[in-house]
């Protein structure tokens, strides 16, 4: 110990946090941890790590610390400090918490980032970064022996939990009956969920600056009295469905708020007061109709709702992560608000599949309770009883995946300190419901006065009987005696200091600042997984005929299932079940208590008022002022209170006073440790269960949820391991492998090292939910497979040092999610893969479910329907990801859909357009006023996209650019296709309209008929020749760029036009004078950024320097972009005399000078609708991407780019992004700099889009609550006397002109074509979207909103035309097939009425408007300004249906203006 004098730095002036001389402290050195504190105040001492040896002196025995961390730990200037040396193990943490925000951390990096901090040392607030600052977070809070401490070390063994400020959060707030009920202050339960909890938790959101995206959901369940589905009319039954007990009901769900970030949330409490008004009236009586009589409809209770259901909706997006890949924001939670008590009823296999997919997904599920928390162990689900034999007995389960809080208010009432822990029933019964099902029940339901005798009967006695275990021999391993343990983390002795009584009518209020710390939440939860159960009855009036009538018990024995203890939930405390990983999927994220046992920060334990407290020499004031608890909250807080309120001696902040949680006193053994066996209840199953334990809320978890930790400690016993499971293993050895596949690449890259590859298959294991198991007697495992223990005493060998078996150097990891168990070893050069999977596996689910929905800006409520399955983990395709690792990506082993790999979709769309100005300038202007472009629209669009392609994403450049003179539209020229016509561009070759030719040159232009060997002499001169690429690596010599040849052809020969230009190409390539840049001869001739080289003649013998082709396609596809480039589509077929003529744009289609509109004309395309694949191009190509452009990433990272084969000018590009060996951050930084680029120098916008646009219900996984919205078109008006629409046209041209007729309108609205393929599904068939179908998807030019033309023209020849990709290993993924004839008839005769085949039938016309959720504020701000504005967006709908249903006669109008133009150009021709 040393005394020295301090002084504080700023950050700019040394990065470093401590600067000390070393001469003034012999003996210190690098890397060593030192305590400073000031002699006469011994506060938490303050702990850093001596970064730099040779850091420069301030003087003698003086040292200085950074500013913010000195104000932190209220160090005080030039004031004298100790320095000392400590012992690591004396300061080692834990548990560390890392909070993060608007970032996407995925869990692979949540690794890494673990491994760079061992043996750092971490104070509160510290800043860490990472990956070059692609990675960002900040200390949030520390445990170290039991407490809280402001700083310490962090090892091997110290667990960190990920929290994260940005997550993705679904609110349900359950509209059951109870929320129209009082509770014990008189308010609604709806205002206490509302006013109350919601305002508390947006209030906390902001004042610790979450941000997260929020979908806010109100659900409900109506059962209908009814016996039979002749009852309903019509309407009502293609929604309804039959539960258990034969009552007839539907789920309602009305989606309030979608996908949403705000600042401040106060206007959607506002907008949630509102739907609560007429919520219930509007769901009763929704299908009631004039004249027509419908059953009575019921609200159920909270107990008998779509608990289950709701969150297997959520669950199906979040599933889907890794589609949607959004990167600014990381983790999911499900909150559900519920009136009720934490008691549903519920179905048993749902349950099962429920449970399964939290506990596999990793996904937050937390349980919010307005009602009061009742006096047995909740949460408790009730298994619907499907037994109807008079003794059957319920079952219940508690699940431990679920993180349940109690919302109190702080409301005191005048004359007692009393709170209730009950809700008063009814005074009377709520006969309907009872007289609705006395019929079914008869058998059930007894005459309240034979159940009531209380005298008669012991019931303790019944209890027993029925909640006995079954007899021993029928148990198996998974059941424990029942022996009373002492009590787990006896909660009855904690070290809880709780107030004084004066205050203890405080202890449950969910009042903000009762857990500062934010505790650990179950965060994201309990999502563990264990038993589940079922519901209360304290809300169903049958309750009270609970279990088989209590009169009969002498004589009737109770049916007991064997094998199976039921669960007694008012005393489940001693209940102690087989541990599985399941249990200990996320008892990472919670903190040890005093007495070493996991603690949840939200559970108080109420205690007689006279009893003093324990431990009283330990504890603090317990009546901590509020202001410093909100503070320890707000983790921004640059101050962090450290005085002796909050933290006690040694740097420890004692975790009691307001934070009193849940520790254990003094040494009672813990139940668990019998290392196999955990407590049923509760999330860490180290907790015991009592009466008087209060639930709070966990706030911590609902405002910076837990990401799923990337370590646990279970592995099964040596028993278990052969009794239950199957092992498989493979070698890997990655030497050899890229031995073999370096010779067969064209492009060197260097391959991976054995290590790395060791590394990177841990990496991919965590990305897919796997856990590290830490904490295992590693040798055991590894000799002879003999029992692990779940929870020793933390592992001093780290799972990284495993001592090796045998004389080579050996590392091993284990892990594991859910039954499946992979163990990775590496001896000297050979990686081995063990696999363990369980030998029963459990049955696949598929539920299926009807629900009618309201999504924000619908009108009704919509019939959908979805699927809820389980995942079957054990058969994902690991070897062959290990070996696409090993390849680093090599073409052989492309990603395929099963690998659910991550990607990320945009489109290229033009930057500017004039329209949306003006739209945003002037409110009364009308949103049709999209011009069609014009051709030079058209060439600058194109240039634009050939230069990105150049300078982006090929990254190449073209040295000598010549000045070439802009040709004349050539708009006579004889081309065949008007699709070739914008090719003929004024641009020059560079994109410099001003560039003009030099008309002095001395060399004329080639002759028309020059042979082709002067041709190609002049493509070589050094001024006058073609542009040719800078020479890399894998390109050829001479190589140019196909697009700019023509144009190059055009400038520099005599009566050149675009086709001939072409031909010529073709002939040179014929004569073997050019040849594609990949040295493939059978590559023919494609205009756009192709590449193609320059021969070497036999007379050029003088050529050192030539560098040869690859000679492989496939590697040369697999480095490079290519894209052919076409002109826009025209719908008309072309007649000569007008070929060139034609000024056509995919948005209004015009067939001649004289402009009448493509669905007036004769000469319809009758192939116009199919898709465009008349190429051997195939629709989509890939690429290899190489992602970390700035060398950040701590390994060698790479990706794909699918990217659509053809360009036109009028049409959206589409891009995908793909990748699995990458960080998100890096990828985002990649995407992010090539939009700024786009937007800067190219005049083009980059948008993200999602997989699935409309998400319909029948795309497989589409977003539950999510739907597109119907437009119907009014075409009534513009029938005046027709029958039919287009009569007096052909009748087989009438649907075609109608589809041309929707494309003007949607055109003139600024909506462009995109060829977007439906789900994720179809990608592997390389079936684009449209081909089953054949409907037509638009883009807002802004990216914001999108429109499908639902069309019903048949087109059969379509399909045979896309061939499948030639894939390895296609055979092996089974794709489903979706429907084949078009969905979209279906989904729009939903909101119509009756379907009809009769196409004329104007109510089926219409759009389907839906809105990309996937431009964020980020993208937003850094495209063109405003118009991501929702203000903008919603004008633009609401003018859309307003011209759609001809209001103030837009349509109409529209319709006669092309008529006119139709007439007028009959008279010109007839004149």
């Amino acid at each position: 110990m040393k005394s020295f004098k301090l002084i504080v730095h700023q950050s700019s002036f040394s990065p470093e946090d401590l600067i000390i001389n070393l001469k003034d402290y012999p003996g210190l050195k690098e890397k060593d941890i030192v305590e400073i504190y000031h002699p006469e105040n011994d506060y938490p001492r303050l702990l850093l790590q001596v970064t730099k040896v040779d850091a420069p002196g301030r003087g003698r025995d003086t040292i200085s610390v950074e500013q913010s961390i000195a104000t932190t730990f209220q160090l005080r200037t030039f004031a004298d400090v100790y320095v000392n040396i400590v012992n690591v193990q004396d300061v080692a943490l834990d548990s560390v918490e890392l909070t993060f925000k608007d970032q996407y951390l995925g869990r692979s990096e949540m690794w890494r980032l673990k491994n760079h901090l061992v043996s750092t040392c971490v104070y509160l607030n510290k800043k860490i970064e990472y990956c070059g600052g692609a990675i960002r977070c900040q200390v949030y809070e520390m445990w170290s022996q039991g407490d809280r401490v402001a700083c310490g070390v962090i090892t091997e063994d110290t667990k960190i939990v990920f929290r994260s400020s940005t997550s993705m959060v679904y609110l349900f707030i359950q509209m059951s009956s109870e929320m129209w009920d009082f509770d014990i202050h008189g308010d609604l339960y709806f205002e206490k969920a509302v006013n109350g909890f919601l305002a508390d938790l947006f209030a906390k959101w902001k004042k610790n600056g979450s941000n997260h995206e929020v979908t806010i959901v109100l659900f409900s369940r109506t059962f209908y009295k009814a016996k039979s589905l002749e009852e309903f009319p019509q309407h009502m039954q293609e929604c309804l469905q039959k539960d258990y007990r034969g009552r007839f009901y539907e789920d309602f769900y009305r989606v309030a708020v979608q996908n949403e970030r705000y600042e401040d949330w106060s206007n959607v409490l506002l907008q949630l007061r509102r739907l609560f008004t007429d919520y219930q009236k509007i769901v009763l009586q929704y299908h009631e109709r004039p004249n027509m009589d419908i059953p009575t409809a019921i609200n159920s209770t909270a107990a008998q709702g779509n608990f289950l259901e709701v969150l297997n909706m959520s669950l199906n997006v979040f599933e889907k992560h890794y589609l949607d890949r959004c990167f600014d924001r990381t983790g999911q939670l499900s909150v559900v608000i519920t009136p009720g008590v934490g008691v549903f009823e519920v179905d048993r296999e749902l349950t099962n599949v429920t449970k399964q997919r939290i506990i596999d997904n990793g996904v937050g599920s937390d349980l919010v309770c307005v009602g009061e928390q009742p006096l047995h162990a909740v949460p408790l689900l009730k298994f619907h009883n499907k037994d109807n034999n008079l003794n059957s007995i319920d079952d219940y389960s508690m699940p431990h995946w679920i993180n349940l809080s109690f919302y109190s208010t702080n409301k005191k009432v005048a004359y007692s300190n009393f709170i209730p822990r009950i809700k008063l029933p009814p005074r009377k019964s709520q006969e309907p419901l009872r007289k609705m099902y006395e019929d079914e029940r008869k058998g059930k339901l007894l005459k309240e006065d034979e159940c009531m005798h209380n005298s008669i009967f012991d019931y303790d006695a019944y209890d027993a009987q029925v909640f006995q275990l079954p007899p021993a021999h029928s148990t198996r391993v998974q059941r424990v005696a029942r022996t009373k343990k002492t009590s787990v983390a006896g909660l009855e002795g904690l070290n809880r200091r709780s107030p004084p009584a004066s205050t203890l009518h405080h202890r449950k209020m969910s009042d903000p600042d009762i857990h500062h710390s934010l505790g650990d939440l179950l965060t994201s939860g309990n999502k563990s997984a264990g038993y589940d159960a079922g519901s209360d009855t304290t809300d169903s009036p049958m309750s009270t005929n609970r279990l088989s009538p209590r009169s009969s018990i002498s004589s009737i024995k109770p049916v007991i299932r064997t094998g199976r203890a039921l669960i007694n939930p008012f005393d489940p405390s001693h209940v102690t079940v087989k541990l599985t990983s399941n249990r200990r999927r996320w008892t990472h994220i919670f903190p040890k208590g005093p007495t070493g046992v996991l603690i949840q920060q939200h559970h108080y334990q109420a205690r007689p008022a006279g009893e003093p407290a324990r431990n009283e020499e330990h504890r603090c004031e317990s009546n901590t002022p509020k202001d410093n608890g909100s503070s320890i909250l707000n983790n921004n807080h640059s101050i962090y209170q450290v005085d002796g309120n909050i933290m006690s001696r040694k740097r420890m902040i004692s975790a009691s006073g307001t934070l009193a949680v849940l520790g254990v006193s003094g040494g009672t053994p813990s139940t668990t440790n019998n290392a196999s066996l955990a407590l049923l209840w509760g999330a860490t199953g180290e907790q015991e269960w009592t009466p008087a334990l209060t639930t709070g809320v966990d706030w911590k978890s609902l405002t910076i949820p837990a990401c799923l930790p990337i370590t646990t400690d279970y592995f099964p016993d040596k028993r278990s391991l052969q009794n239950d499971y199957l092992v498989s293993d493979y070698n890997l050895l990655p030497d050899d492998v890229n031995a073999d596949f370096a010779q067969n690449r064209a492009i060197y890259k260097d391959p991976l090292t054995t290590m790395e590859v060791f590394k990177e298959l841990v990496s991919q294991r965590l990305a897919q939910g796997f856990q590290l198991i830490v904490g295992v007697n590693e040798n055991e495992v590894i000799e002879s497979h003999c029992a692990s223990t779940a929870t020793p005493p933390p592992s001093k060998v780290a799972p990284q040092c495993g001592k090796p078996a045998n004389a080579a150097p050996t590392k091993r990891y284990l892990l594991s999610i859910g039954r499946i168990f992979h163990k990775l070893t590496l001896v000297g050069s050979t990686i081995t893969v063990t696999r363990y999977r369980p030998r029963h596996p459990y049955p696949p689910f598929n539920i299926h479910y009807r629900y009618r929905f309201h999504a924000p800006n619908h009108d009704t409520y919509e019939v959908s329907w979805v699927s809820f399955t389980t995942e079957k983990l054990e058969t994902y395709y690991w070897n062959y990801m290990d070996h696409y690792i090993c390849t680093r990506g090599d073409s052989d082993f492309a990603l395929v859909e099963p690998l659910k790999y991550w990607r990320f979709r945009t489109l290229l769309l033009p930057l500017y357009n004039p329209a949306t100005k003006q739209i945003l300038e002037d409110d009364s202007t009308h949103c049709d006023i999209y011009p069609t472009p014009t051709r030079h629209d058209l060439d600058q669009l194109t240039d634009n996209f050939l230069k990105m392609t150049e300078l982006y994403f090929n990254k190449v450049k073209r040295p000598n650019k010549q000045r070439l003179s802009p040709t004349k539209s050539l708009n006579t020229s004889t081309c065949s296709k008007a699709t070739k016509a914008v090719l003929e561009r004024t641009q020059s070759q560079t994109g410099e309209a001003d560039d003009t030719y030099d008309d002095g040159v001395s060399e004329p232009k080639l002759k028309a008929n020059a042979p082709l060997s002067d041709v190609v002499d002049r493509m070589r001169h050094p001024t006058l020749g073609l542009g040719f690429l800078q020479q890399t690596v894998s390109l050829p010599s001479h190589t140019f760029v196909s697009i700019y040849a023509i144009h190059w052809l055009q400038e520099n020969m005599e009566g050149m036009d675009y086709e001939k230009a072409a031909s010529l190409m073709e002939r040179l390539l014929n004569e073997k004078m050019i040849c594609h840049a990949s040295g493939d001869t059978t590559k023919r001739f494609v205009v756009g950024y192709y590449m193609y080289h320059i021969l070497p003649q036999k007379k050029d013998k003088e050529l050192p320097d030539y560098v040869k082709p690859l000679g492989d396609l496939q590697s040369f596809e697999n480095e490079w972009m290519e894209v052919e480039v076409l002109g826009p589509r025209s719908p008309l077929i072309q007649v000569d005399k007008a070929s060139g003529a034609i000024d056509i744009s995919g948005s209004s289609p015009l067939a001649d000078d004289t402009g009448v509109p493509a669905f007036l004309c004769d000469n319809i395309d009758p192939n116009y609708m199919q898709i465009d694949s008349d190429s051997e191009i195939p629709l989509y190509k890939k690429t290899h991407l190489d992602i970390d452009v700035n060398n950040k990433s701590d390994r060698i990272e790479w990706g794909h780019a699918r990217y659509q084969a053809t360009f036109r000018p009028d049409q959206a590009f589409e891009m995908c992004i793909q990748w699995t060996v990458a960080s998100g951050n890096i990828v985002a930084e990649l995407i992010f700099g090539w939009a700024r680029k786009a937007s800067s120098n190219c005049k083009l916008q980059m948008v993200p889009i999602p997989a699935d646009p409309l998400a319909l219900p029948f795309t497989l996984k589409s977003d539950p609550l999510r739907g597109p919205i119907y437009i119907p078109m009014n075409v009534e008006p513009l029938l005046r006397n027709k029958t039919v629409l287009f009569e007096g046209f052909p009748e087989e041209t009438w649907l075609q002109r109608l589809f041309l007729f929707q494309e003007a309108i949607v055109g003139r609205f600024g909506f462009v074509k995109c060829t977007v393929e439906s789900t994720s599904h179809e990608w592997e068939r390389g079936t684009p979207r449209g081909s089953p179908t054949g409907d037509h998807l638009y883009v807002h030019v802004t990216g914001n909103m999108f429109i499908l033309i639902p069309t019903t023209v048949k087109s059969e020849q379509k399909s045979s035309k896309v061939k499948p990709p030639n894939r390895t290993l296609c055979n092996k993924y089974p794709v489903p097939t979706e429907v084949a004839n078009s969905p979209h008839e279906a989904y729009i005769s939903r909101h119509v009425g009756y379907k009809t085949n009769d196409y004329n039938n104007s109510r089926r016309m219409g759009f389907l408007w839906s809105w990309n959720h996937m431009i964020s504020k980020k993208w937003k701000g850094s495209q063109t300004p405003a118009t991501g504005d929702e203000g903008f967006q919603m004008r633009m709908l609401r003018d859309f249906k307003h011209f759609c249903a001809n209001q103030e006669q837009r349509l109409s109008q529209f319709w006669d203006h092309c008529w006119e133009l139709k007439d007028k150009s009959r008279g010109m021709t007839s004149c």
